[in-house]
């Protein structure tokens, strides 16, 4: 392969996952990561959104995720995310539950209904005090007892995954996406040699051998590029913000607390006057008394 290529660029991950002749690895995909929790493998999808090049390196708003429903129509939702930011969840849970209720037109019943599912790569740590790599997030209670076993959200964590050796499928599509671009065609590692990874791998060496689609990943890298600058101001300029509020917040306390201090003494001082008044009008009397009534 002439260039590295990043599977993790949205362009190149639409391309593996969600190309009409990349099916076969969007299946595979699928099962590896959810595994067990499918009542039965998946055998065939039709893609709901696949990828056009031409659409996709002419449109810096091109839709990235994947989305795909399988012969007993159950949805299925990949999505790729390089950054992290404050209301990245809120996106994940909409983007699910958007995909779950447009399953029902007007009036139709809610058996209707099936399973959605939701998987999340992602590049940063989304949940850093938690050292699982791989979560998933379901309509449950406290106990574990399910509402409804309609899916749910799946999300991996790239940074948190380490494994030299590859023991399972799962393992396998997490690390070929978070080592893809230290990948070399001519030398790749025994768990990268299976008819599913060289398929992949074949996605990459197209990015990098086609002057279009080489440029194209370079235009895409440039812009999350500029995308990660622009959140890095944005995050520098809100710790500024908050830094500046925590200031104004300690200015404000010592402020309030010289006025009370000051309203104390002030009151100390008038509670001195008063009894200093008291005292000064009880020497009168004493004195009054002292120089007893006055004669006719």
């Amino acid at each position: 392969m002439r260039h590295p290529i990043d599977p993790k660029i949205d362009c190149v991950f639409k391309a593996l996952l969600g190309a009409e002749t990349n099916r076969a690895l969007l299946i595979h995909f699928l099962n590896a990561i959810l595994g067990s929790e499918l009542p039965a493998p998946i055998t065939s999808v039709e893609i709901l959104n696949p990828y056009n090049e031409r659409e996709f390196l002419d449109d810096k708003l091109s839709i990235v995720d994947v989305k795909a429903r399988d012969d007993s129509g159950q949805l299925y939702q990949i999505e790729i995310q390089l950054l992290i930011y404050r209301d990245l969840p809120a996106r994940i849970s909409y983007g699910w539950a958007d995909l779950y209720s447009s399953q029902l037109s007007s009036g139709e019943p809610y058996t209707k209904l099936k399973p959605t599912y939701a998987i999340w790569l992602l590049a940063e740590d989304l949940l850093p005090d938690n050292d699982v790599y791989l979560h998933d997030f379901r309509l449950r209670d406290a106990n574990g007892h399910c509402l409804v076993a309609h899916g749910g959200i799946w999300l991996a964590e790239l940074n948190k995954f380490h494994a030299d050796l590859v023991q399972n499928e799962q393992e396998r599509w997490l690390k070929f996406f978070k080592d893809g671009d230290k990948l070399d065609t001519d030398a790749l590692p025994p768990w990268m040699q299976t008819p599913e990874m060289e398929q992949a791998m074949s996605t990459l060496e197209g990015f990098s051998e086609k002057d279009r689609a080489y440029h194209a990943y370079q235009a895409r890298q440039n812009y999350l590029r500029q995308q990660a600058s622009i959140q890095e101001e944005l995050d520098d300029r809100r710790a500024e913000i908050e830094q500046a509020r925590l200031r104004l917040q300690h200015a404000q306390a010592a402020v309030e607390q010289a006025q009370a201090t000051a309203e104390q003494a002030q009151a100390t001082a008038e509670q001195e006057r008063a009894a200093k008044e008291d005292a000064l009008a009880e020497i009168e009397r004493l004195k009054a008394q002292l120089r007893g009534p006055k004669a006719d």
